[in-house]
């Protein structure tokens, strides 16, 4: 059975609308994604800050502080404001390996006033975790996310 990201967005809901405030908020649905997903190493967010993602709110092992737009997973997503799921990243031109169990990748541009301003990052040590409807759902939480925080 998959995740009941029905469910997870009323709970992410209730989080912003208690504290919009996108460090907050960024930091708890971090920690909320990191206890709901399963098979995860790492869940968080970059801020775009000073023209490269920065390190933002995270759950997992100690992260990249900086990553350059188009480079590795996080800037690729960023650079072409499209969600990539990546289902070996070692085959991924220019990954950046912060963390070497991680296998496979997803990320998601989070927009503020229609420009990137960040991106959600998920990874996992297993090959090919994010499906269709892990895309899907976790889509349908950056947009509520968007809607919702304070930047």
């Amino acid at each position: 059975m998959g995740t009941d990201y029905d469910t997870l967005s009323k709970q992410i809901e209730c989080i912003i609308d208690e504290e919009p405030f996108y460090v907050s908020a960024m930091a708890n649905i971090s920690e909320l994604l990191w206890e709901t997903l399963p098979d995860l190493n790492w869940a968080g967010f970059y801020i775009v800050r000073d023209g490269r993602l920065s390190l933002g709110p995270f759950q997992g092992k100690v992260a990249c502080i900086h990553i350059d737009r188009g480079k590795g997973v996080c800037g690729t997503s960023w650079s072409s404001d499209e969600t990539c799921v990546v289902g070996n990243v070692h085959e991924f031109p220019g990954h950046i390996a912060c963390d070497s169990a991680s296998n496979s990748e997803i990320v998601i541009p989070v927009h503020c006033n229609g420009t990137v301003a960040g991106v959600l990052d998920l990874d996992s040590p297993l090959f090919s975790r994010f499906s269709p409807d892990d895309r899907k759902g976790l889509e349908m939480i950056v947009k509520l996310t968007e809607e919702k925080i304070t930047w």
